[in-house]
């Protein structure tokens, strides 16, 4: 537990610690300070989750979940994190509910907030469509706050949009931490953050810009690598740079996918569907235009066949930093020889890593309801802290003290 009194030591102390009612939607949008505050905040949680410490910090009330496109880790980390602390879970199925009859945005967000805390919202299917979706959500909360309808207004939590995703970006910074010990430590780390070859196309810009737009704030050095034409979101990419000026990092893009990975301490392949091909695929949809939709798809995979060799490779490996840079993903990635033929990374890379991914992705639902217990309680280290110094059994049988 001296651990956890350490970490409550760091929250009490940080210049950032109020985020109380605020939404989570960028990180750019958020100081270095309340970063490292979320992340301070998701070790504490972790830690009382390992020593058996209840976290019910809700006895009752709602965490809603709008998914806008299909979800494995961040479906079921943010039901984890709503459990975690105490908040039922109810799913948004908009093919169920009256939005199918044309319901609007604002009325449709009043009528699920009377007694809810949390909105978790997944939109990242539509270009320059998810980010304005959920101010508009936002806006709906504030106003039928506002108006007394709704007795308090919900946070909303980002679980990805088409410009950033969030909560998995954080959970890679919380991850690297761990990995070497102090977020200080990355100054001057170089991250590879490519485009790998996948045999889909569709897969959101979200991951590499928000990877891109993160970690250029921590001093580290971060390389962007595509092919010609598969680039980010133009203004994400100055962003990052500016960012990384400003943290004494560095951000550079190249079109050498083993540049990228020459001397770098982490790599990040991963593949995304090229910008004009989003914007394209955007207005297809929204049209409807299936005949439309599938000749873009026909003409998205023909290009992504010719840069198969846009993978992570054993050959590729050997040129970073020893030779044994830190392998990351998303999930799932497409393993050459294993989920698909030909895919973003060898068999035998990954498996090498498998652990490490895992372990990665398990930082997620404490980022997660990090975020929640930062932007419901107003001193969320004294809240924490009443946990810690009176604490109450989470699971009646724990298990070996050398699991825990």
């Amino acid at each position: 537990m001296e651990s956890i009194r350490k970490l409550l030591s760091i929250l009490r102390e940080s210049p950032a610690s109020s985020q109380y009612r605020r939404d989570f939607l960028l990180t750019w949008d958020k100081s270095k300070e309340q970063l490292d505050f979320i992340i301070s905040l998701a070790e504490a949680l972790r830690a009382c989750h390992r020593h058996n410490v209840s976290l019910r910090s809700f006895d009752s009330g709602l965490a809603v979940s709008i998914f806008r496109d299909n979800s494995t880790r961040t479906r079921f980390s943010f039901s984890s994190a709503a459990n975690l602390l105490g908040l039922a879970v109810q799913d948004l199925d908009e093919g169920k509910s009256q939005i199918a009859h044309g319901e609007t945005v604002r009325e449709t967000v009043n009528m699920i907030s009377f007694l809810t805390e949390v909105i978790g919202i997944r939109d990242d299917m539509y270009l320059g469509a998810g980010h304005t979706y959920m101010k508009e959500v936002g806006e709906a909360l504030a106003d039928g706050h506002e108006q007394g309808v709704l007795p308090t207004r919900p946070t909303i939590v980002n679980l990805q949009c088409d410009i950033d995703h969030p909560t998995q970006a954080m959970a890679d910074l919380a991850w690297l931490k761990e990995t070497y010990g102090s977020l200080d430590a990355l100054a001057g780390k170089t991250l590879a953050m490519t485009w790998a070859y996948s045999p889909s196309y569709g897969k959101p810009l979200s991951v590499p810009q928000g990877i891109i737009g993160l970690m250029t704030r921590y001093g580290m050095n971060v390389r962007l690598a595509y092919p010609e034409g598969y680039n980010l979101i133009p203004e994400v990419e100055a962003l990052a740079a500016d960012q990384a000026g400003q943290s004494g990092g560095s951000f550079e893009v190249t079109g050498s996918m083993d540049e990228a990975f020459d001397g770098a301490d982490i790599v990040y392949p991963k593949s995304w569907a090229p910008f004009s091909v989003m914007q394209t695929r955007t207005e297809l949809l929204r049209a409807r235009d299936d005949a439309g939709l599938k000749e873009l798809e026909k003409q998205a995979l023909a290009n992504n066949a010719g840069h198969k060799d846009w993978a992570c490779t054993e050959e590729k490996m050997k040129r970073t930093r020893n030779g044994d840079a830190l392998y990351m993903h998303c999930l799932p990635a497409d393993i050459s020889g294993v989920s698909c033929k030909e895919g973003e990374v060898d068999g035998s890379v990954f498996e090498r890593y498998r652990i490490r991914t895992y372990r990665e992705a398990g930082w997620k639902p404490f980022i997660i309801a990090a975020m929640m217990f930062a932007a419901r309680f107003e001193n969320p280290a004294d809240v924490l802290a009443g946990f810690v110094n009176d604490p109450r059994p989470r699971r009646a049988r724990p298990e070996a003290a050398g699991r825990a």
